[in-house]
């Protein structure tokens, strides 16, 4: 059988999805394609670089065109593209939570969140922190959304609690029967509320938009997309 790199890394996609994270190995991948695992070794020199190629798959659609909508839209709809893309795949997030070096797909996608950021006023430096917080908030709640699909459905809190007989306020009780029967699409989406919120409040605006006249622009007006502008 005639290998390339696009071919191992669907089939490790094919794998992840059908048997996990914990249970890939260049052996058993080898096996589902039915080549030597050694075979794979002239793509991949490791496991690691094959999830580094895996992870990178994933993100894919991260550097697709924006709509053209206000600059906190386009933040949300980043975010919210990511966690899409790590949920399409079994243990996605833990794949890309664990590469040791950003792909081609990743370093795009986080360029086109830099620009947006940049065009909404954020230093360079602090929209690279932006950024960086904003995709680790989607790699966290995506870990969490994937382990716990990953529990016996018998599996409760309250018994846990009970079993380290610790003892919790009863505000801490109704917290977490929110967190463990609230829809994780929900608890996501109030979360980026949160953090888009917080950026606007901390948002400058653009020096070119900057109100100098008394006029009081809020430098929150809908902003052109890095497409159009790349497309001048």
């Amino acid at each position: 059988m005639s290998l390339h790199q696009s071919t191992v890394v669907e089939a490790a996609l094919r794998f992840l999805d059908s048997e996990g994270l914990d249970q890939l190995t260049m052996r058993r991948l080898g096996a589902a394609l039915n080549v030597h695992g050694g075979a794979l070794y002239r793509h991949f020199p490791n496991k690691e670089t094959l999830l580094d190629a895996v992870a990178d798959k994933i993100v894919e659609d991260m550097g697709a065109p924006l709509p053209e909508v206000p600059w906190p839209d386009q933040v949300q709809l980043l975010a919210e593209r990511l966690r899409a893309a790590l949920l399409r795949h079994r243990d996605g997030a833990r794949v890309v939570a664990g590469t040791f070096a950003p792909g081609a797909n990743t370093i795009i996608g986080s360029d086109l969140t830099i620009q947006v950021l940049c065009r909404a006023g954020f230093p360079p430096a602090q929209a690279g922190w932006v950024t960086f917080s904003l995709f680790y908030y989607v790699l966290g709640h995506a870990i969490e959304e994937q382990a716990q699909l990953r529990l016996p459905t018998d599996d409760d809190w309250r018994d846990r609690t009970e079993r380290l007989d610790v003892q919790v306020s009863p505000q801490y009780e109704v917290a977490l029967d929110s967190l463990s029967g609230t829809d994780p699409g929900e608890r996501f989406a109030y979360g980026l509320q949160i953090f888009v919120t917080g950026l606007r409040h901390i948002q400058k605006p653009p020096a070119a938009e900057a109100d100098t006249s008394g006029t009081g622009t809020s430098g929150t007006e809908p902003l052109e997309s890095p497409r159009q502008e790349q497309g001048r």
